[in-house]
Order: C-alpha cells, then structure tokens, then sequence
C-alpha cells in the first residue's frame, strides 16, 4: 500500500517537473514524497524488529526444548 502510494507520488513529482511546474509545487511533493519514503523505512524497520524479537523467541524455546 505504502509503496504504491510512493510510485504515485514519484511518478507526479516527475511529471511536474517535466512539466515546468512552479517551484513551489515540485518542492511540495518533493517533501510528501519524502515523508512516504520515511514512512516506510520506519514501517520495514519495525518489520525487521519484530521479526529478530520472534527469531529470539523460537530459539530461546529450543533451547528450553533441549534442554
């Protein structure tokens, strides 16, 4: 979802600029699309971190299997 929504804005930001839009507005969805992008990199941070906190647990319960 999020990154459609960055295409989308990536593809208007480009458009906009091709077409000698005002700075005003290519500087404008320069920033959303900016925002997007931090967006998902704190939403596939988090990813990662849940998915290292699961990996501890499935090995902390092997080993209380184990031993």
């Amino acid at each position: 979802m999020l990154e459609e929504k960055i295409v989308k804005k990536r593809k208007e930001l480009n458009e906009s600029i091709e077409s000698h839009s005002k700075y005003e507005d290519v500087y404008k969805l320069s920033v959303e699309l900016d925002n997007l992008i931090t967006e998902f990199y704190k939403e596939s941070k988090n990813k990662a971190k849940v998915k290292r906190m699961l990996r501890r647990k499935k090995q902390e319960n092997k080993i209380l299997y184990i031993a």
